[in-house]
């Protein structure tokens, strides 16, 4: 992929917002275009994971919904742009592998909450992810903030690959959005209208 903001040789910089997005919602979109000013990228790659290694298949809605609701959700910006990499790769779908492959063409930023990030020690070789790419991470609604001393204990020599963006402190998510399409409730608000009107095209998440 070339891109013509890339000047002098240099790869474009990019943030990677990765997922199962069963369903992506307002809270995602917010995210990742703080995370985009801030830090002056050039796009966001949208990732949906074809194959999440830390859930069942039965749990999580077939891959072909889950993308079609994340190019339905971005299609009205610009900067925003749907990547099939995990999709489209056989096997589970570790971030590190998608970093590695997306590194060779873009400058990459792993978007993560904080949640996520604390998390991070458990994941598929994290110190490959650090090598490959830098990392921002954003607040998540009810888990405290991250620790800088946390950081340095756990991934000592890699501070200086992490930032901290103070995005939207949004209460919404892809669980509590399935439980009330389930319960009949409405979601407006929560998704993009175009994904709103896909769920109830398709009766997903219904009880």
């Amino acid at each position: 992929m070339s891109d013509p903001g890339a000047r002098d040789g240099s790869k474009p910089r990019v943030g990677m917002m990765g997922g199962t997005f069963d369903p992506i919602h307002l809270g995602h979109l917010a995210i990742a275009d703080d995370v985009r000013d801030a830090l002056a990228l050039e796009r966001i790659l949208f990732v949906p994971a074809g194959a999440p290694p830390h859930k069942p298949a039965s749990e999580v809605t077939p891959v072909e919904h889950r993308v079609a609701m994340v190019a339905a959700a971005i299609a009205d910006n610009p900067a925003f742009e749907l990547s099939r990499v995990e999709v489209d790769r056989p096997g589970p779908s570790f971030t590190v592998d998608t970093v590695e492959q997306l590194a060779a063409a873009f400058e990459v930023t792993v978007i993560l909450s904080a949640e996520t990030f604390h998390e991070l020690p458990t994941w598929h070789a994290p110190e490959r992810l650090f090598a490959a790419a830098r990392v921002a991470v954003v607040p998540r609604e009810g888990y405290a903030a991250t620790d800088p001393a946390w950081l340095s204990k756990t991934f000592p020599g890699r501070e200086d690959r992490v930032t901290y963006v103070e995005a939207p402190h949004l209460g919404v998510s892809s669980t509590g959005i399935r439980a009330r399409i389930a319960a009949g409730r409405t979601v407006h608000y929560l998704v993009p209208p175009t994904v709103a009107v896909y769920i109830a095209d398709h009766g997903l998440y219904r009880a």
